[in-house]
This record gives C-alpha cells, sequence and structure tokens, in this order.
C-alpha cells in the first residue's frame, strides 16, 4: 500500500492538531488505497523525521508527503525539502517524493465561500463584505497571490467587497481590511480564515474586527480539502519543488 505522509505546520493551540486529524481523516475515507500518516514540522508531535522512521521501520519503499499548507514559502521550499534529503540520506533503500502544496487551488477558494455562507449570509446580499485572513509572508509575491483571493471569492456572489489581511508582517493588516470595508457606509462584515486549522493567529485578527462582525469557520475539514490533498498526491511524480535556499523567514 502506498503511503501518504500529510505534513502540517503545527500549533500550540489544541485546536489546530484536532483539525488537522479530521482533515487526515478525510483523505482516509477518500482514499483507502492509501497509507494515511500525519506530521508536523514544528510545535506539534510527531515531528515529520518521527513519522519518517516510523514508514521506513515498517519496510517500506518509498513515500509521498503531501504538505497542508496554503502558501509555497520557507517551509515547502527550505523547511521540508531539508528533512527529506536527510531522510534520503539516512534510508537510502527509501524514495521521497514532495507533493505541492494545497496552495490557492480553486476548490479551496469554493471551500472559503462556503464558509463564508455557513455564517448565514446570502450570496445574493450586496451589503455584506469579507475580509479574508491570512497568515501573510516575507514574500511579496506570494503575499500578491494571496490578495488575488478577493476577486475570486466574489465570483458567483454579489456581495459589495473582499479585502485580503494579513495576521503577520506589515503588509495589510487587519485594521487597514476594516477602515476600507466600512469605508462606503454600514456593511455586514464577514472574516473568512484563509487558515486550514483554527489558531492563536486567527483569535489575533478577529480581535481586530468589533462584535458586529461575523465569523466564519476555517478551511477545515470541508469534504473538498481532502480532494485537493489527494490530487496533490497523484499530481507529486510531476511535481518540481521550488527551492530557494536563500529565504531565512519561517513563513
Amino acid at each position: 500500500m502506498s503511503v501518504l505522509i500529510a505534513v502540517a505546520h503545527g500549533s500550540r493551540d489544541p485546536r489546530s492538531a484536532e483539525t488537522v486529524a479530521a482533515v487526515v481523516d478525510g483523505v482516509r475515507l477518500r482514499r483507502p488505497d492509501l497509507d494515511v500518516r500525519v506530521a508536523y514540522l514544528d510545535l506539534t508531535e510527531p515531528a515529520v523525521g518521527t513519522v519518517i522512521g516510523e514508514v521506513a521501520a515498517e519496510g517500506h519503499s518509498s513515500a509521498v508527503v503531501v504538505p497542508l499548507l496554503l502558501g509555497s514559502a520557507f517551509h515547502a521550499r527550505v523547511d521540508l525539502p531539508g528533512i527529506l534529503d536527510a531522510a534520503r540520506v539516512r534510508y537510502p533503500w527509501m524514495t521521497f517524493t514532495q507533493a505541492d502544496v494545497l496552495g490557492d487551488d480553486s476548490r479551496l477558494v469554493d471551500v472559503l465561500r462556503a464558509r463564508v455562507l455557513g455564517t448565514g449570509v446570502d450570496r445574493d446580499d450586496p451589503d455584506v463584505a469579507v475580509a479574508v485572513a491570512a497568515v501573510g509572508s516575507s514574500d511579496s509575491l506570494a503575499n500578491r497571490r494571496t490578495r488575488a483571493l478577493a476577486s475570486r471569492l466574489l465570483v458567483g456572489t454579489e456581495w459589495s467587497g473582499a479585502q485580503v489581511c494579513f495576521a503577520t508582517g506589515v503588509e495589510s493588516p487587519p485594521a487597514d481590511a476594516v477602515a476600507r470595508l466600512t469605508a462606503a457606509g454600514p456593511r455586514r462584515v464577514v472574516v473568512a480564515p484563509w487558515f486550514l486549522a483554527p489558531g492563536l493567529l486567527i483569535d489575533r485578527v478577529f480581535g481586530a474586527f468589533d462584535n458586529s462582525a461575523l465569523r466564519a469557520d476555517v478551511l477545515g475539514d470541508h469534504p473538498l480539502v481532502a480532494d485537493v490533498v489527494s490530487s496533490r498526491f497523484d499530481e507529486a511524480p510531476r511535481y518540481q519543488p521550488r527551492i530557494d535556499e536563500s529565504s531565512t523567514v519561517r513563513r
């Protein structure tokens, strides 16, 4: 049976690991042909190296590693490739293939829209505006791609607007999104996390909005998330990771 190691970022917030576990359970239900494991890059156990060691000890000859990440920055381009290079030295009989990140896949944009609708707003309500909250990166190109989510989210709706804000860094802080979304008058503002799982960063963003703002759920264990993870596994043999060893910011 082929092995899929789903690698998440990790968090001190226990809600994060609970959500990741639910996502991975969804992948297992979708792909009974795969041996699906979960591992973390930081802050949460089991670590990637630990899971790789378990897979090797069980006699497997290969594994596909799927990063449960929404952006391609330090962890996907430097951290994880380095871990896999070390694993290839330690377990020379094994083949490790890194898949692409989940990224800004159109299916995940559909999940984001579904999470907004899950707050009770109507798709055709022009009084609705959405603040899309993302983690942010030191890579301006990555941030530009994330900002494009705003226009993509609005497709098929009559919502008045959307703004992307970042929980970290100096670009587009939540306060800016609040000002822009409310400048044209009273609106129903929905804060929609572009995060796979809940955590302290999301709580920080929610705190920047007043109590009238509606809070959407994270992408979480929506079936389309498992669909994207499954696709990344299938596409992995054709994927060439972009490795940037000059990157030093862990985003």
